[in-house]
């Protein structure tokens, strides 16, 4: 059984690695660290956990979790990660990072996020977790940096398409819509009730920090710099995510063709599900699991395609991934703790 940590105990994110890790045979949760709310009861916050987690929140002490933890995983805002992480660079401790702190360049980190980026001698022993397309470089990792929610959904329907050459990496257009928690915990007034509710509206038009993740990825599968054109929405649900992708073919398929090709893609893989034909994914049929739904149309009359995938952003677009990617660098199971059927209605 390996010790985890996890910091940033109160978002969003924290709070589903609580709930995964639950089931989890080989990770124990021994410490929540949280600056802000240290020496509290984690259920004061949220009521749901009362009688079922009662380690008290602890503030950060890096010298004492170098000697007490196995896995660390950080579950914090931008920024925070890239300070923590290099002192565990030489330990046996594996970080894996929920933030964007690791998926970057230095410059694109900078320009896109604002901040001062990570170490680059830290930046360059991190791996991109995108699970189920980067498998074997994360199983030798130490240092994982999870990829953003909307670079999962959006990567997992494009990266099998431009890696067997099947479309055009010129003109990629995404639109993209993700549920308020989205937005994670902090107060807002697109994230207020009154405004969020039956309402739609699209957000950091040109300007989205997941911009420069999908097309840094998305290019490592072609010799060519991949950019697309990516529009966000936010959407009057709690949790939930859907990517839908418009390319142009490069030669003539058919969506059977297309189908055949991504269910031998991702044969091997069990969290992404790629739907027959005529299907299209929903947010409500992967809603607290750990899938990617994928569902794809070849428009023959235009020679273009349109590829559907949804994802809890939550659990496949966060702490889900974190812990397959755990699973990954420990040599378990890659579905260990993480078989749950998605919850429906």
């Amino acid at each position: 059984m390996k010790k985890a940590a996890i910091i940033g105990g109160t978002g969003y994110g924290a709070i589903e690695l609580i709930r995964l890790l639950q089931a989890h045979t080989e990770i124990k949760i021994t410490k929540i660290i949280s600056q802000s709310q240290a020496g509290e009861d984690l259920a004061a916050t949220y009521p749901h956990l009362t009688g079922m987690i009662t380690t008290e929140m602890e503030s950060l002490d890096i010298e004492e979790l170098e000697k007490e933890i196995d896995i660390l995983f950080l579950a914090t805002p931008a920024g925070v990660a890239k300070n923590i992480i290099p002192s565990f660079q030489d330990t046996s401790v594996q970080c894996i990072d929920l933030s964007g702190d690791f998926r970057l360049s230095q410059e694109e980190y900078s320009e896109w996020y604002g901040k001062e980026p990570a170490d680059a001698a830290v930046l360059e022993k991190a791996v991109f977790g995108l699970s189920d397309i980067f498998t074997e470089d994360i199983k030798t990792a130490s240092i994982i940096s999870n990829p953003g929610c909307f670079p999962t959904a959006a990567l997992s329907a494009l990266i099998p398409l431009i890696d067997g050459d099947k479309i055009q990496t010129e003109g990629i257009r995404i639109d993209a819509k993700t549920g308020i928690s989205g937005a994670g915990k902090g107060l807002s007034e697109k994230a207020h009730f009154s405004s969020a509710n039956e309402n739609v509206v699209p957000y950091k038009i040109g300007q989205h920090q997941h911009i420069p993740e999908i097309e840094r990825y998305a290019s490592r599968f072609t010799d060519k710099d991949v950019k697309v054109s990516f529009t966000t929405h936010l959407i009057p649900m709690t949790r939930g995510l859907l990517c839908t992708v418009y390319a142009d073919m490069k030669q003539e398929e058919t969506t059977a063709s297309i189908l055949e090709y991504l269910q031998t893609y991702y044969r091997e893989k069990a969290f992404v599900r790629i739907l027959p034909e005529g299907q299209f994914p929903a947010t409500k049929g992967v809603t607290g699991s750990n899938y990617c739904d994928i569902g794809v149309h070849v428009d023959e009359r235009t020679n273009s395609i349109v590829i559907a995938s949804a994802i809890d952003n939550l659990v496949k677009g966060a702490a889900g991934q974190a812990i397959h990617n755990a699973n990954l660098m420990n040599g378990w199971e890659e579905t260990m703790g993480l078989e749950f059927i998605p919850i429906f209605p």
